[in-house]
């Protein structure tokens, strides 16, 4: 069977099927038709004709060609979603991707903030507390405090209710992924923006509303509220937009370079798994990086130096 033939039939199931989505299927046929013109230039037209070579080369001509990683486990998986397709109805076929790895996933280093960068941002803006506007800066104050305090996640801080405040253990119970529940700590500063806040509450709530963080008409704060007001925080006190996560991930990369115990920030951030906390070595690494380029006698920047300073004597 020609490899066109075979593709456009194998995309035709699928958009009959009714299983897969309309943007998967067209996604899939961008992907399949490069690849068959692919193996067509290089004198393949026959899906018999195929090896595990061939679909080698096209992975790699892909990323020469400057094809994000991401991208191309995309096409690796539409060649072996039509092997499969092809195989149920003609079991002999030899597929060529039986084997063969899927390119490894970019791992992306989360964004974080410095020491520095952080100790700025949680500069509360002097006020007083006694109107409408004050009580949104001190609500907002709060929800930096704790996202960086506690490490949580924005949904977990959404979520958060007055109830979950431990006032005598200085903790706060979060509901994380999973439905799992997990107590984490909150520093002073924290608990100082907590209580200017709660003074504040009662006048706006609405009824008997049990969410910690609510809006001026006393209903609680959604997650994209949140996100909304941290980015405008960033940019006003860090002259950067600022995501939630950042502060998370901020939170956990100081903790680890202070403590150097990985456990513990598991613990912290309410991982699963280590590897996943893992990541944060990674970033102390490449901090490690840049201040031995910027400092060691023996770096890069350090080599230029002395060959300046040799130059000059």
């Amino acid at each position: 069977m020609l490899i066109e033939a075979a593709v456009t039939q194998f995309i035709e199931t699928l958009r009959q099927s009714g299983k897969v989505s309309p943007a998967t299927i067209n996604a899939y046929g961008h992907d399949l038709f490069a690849w068959s013109r692919f193996s067509q230039q290089r004198g393949q037209t026959e899906i018999a004709q195929i090896e595990r070579s061939s679909l080698r080369a096209y992975l790699m001509a892909e990323r020469s060609r400057g094809v994000a990683i991401r991208s191309l486990r995309r096409h690796f998986a539409a060649i072996r979603a039509l092997y499969r397709h092809l195989q149920h109805d003609a079991p002999e076929l030899r597929n060529p991707v039986q084997g063969l790895a899927m390119p490894r996933a970019e791992q992306r280093l989360p964004d974080w903030l410095t020491v520095d960068q952080a100790r700025v941002l949680m500069q509360p803006i002097p006020g007083a507390a006694e109107d409408q506007k004050d009580f949104i800066r001190l609500r907002d104050q709060l929800i930096l405090e704790l996202l960086y305090s506690s490490a949580l996640r924005v949904s977990e801080l959404a979520g958060l209710n007055v109830g979950d405040l431990d006032y005598h253990g200085g903790t706060v119970r979060v509901l994380g992924k999973g439905h799992k529940e997990r107590i984490v700590p909150v520093g002073q500063p924290a608990w100082a923006a907590l209580r200017a806040y709660l003074a504040l509450r009662p006048a706006v709530s609405a009824g008997e509303e049990i969410a910690l963080f609510i809006n001026q008409r006393g209903q609680r704060l959604s997650v994209r509220s949140i996100q909304i007001r941290v980015k405008k925080l960033g940019a006003a006190r860090l002259g950067q937009p600022l995501h939630p996560h950042t502060l998370r991930h901020s939170a956990a990369s100081h903790l680890l370079q202070s403590s150097g115990d990985l456990r513990a920030v598991q613990e912290y951030l309410g991982h699963a798994g280590i590897g996943t906390t893992a990541i944060y070595t990674h970033m102390d690494y490449q901090q490690l990086a840049q201040v031995y380029d910027q400092a060691h006698p023996r770096s890069r920047r350090g080599a230029q130096d002395t060959k300046h300073f040799e130059e000059k004597t």
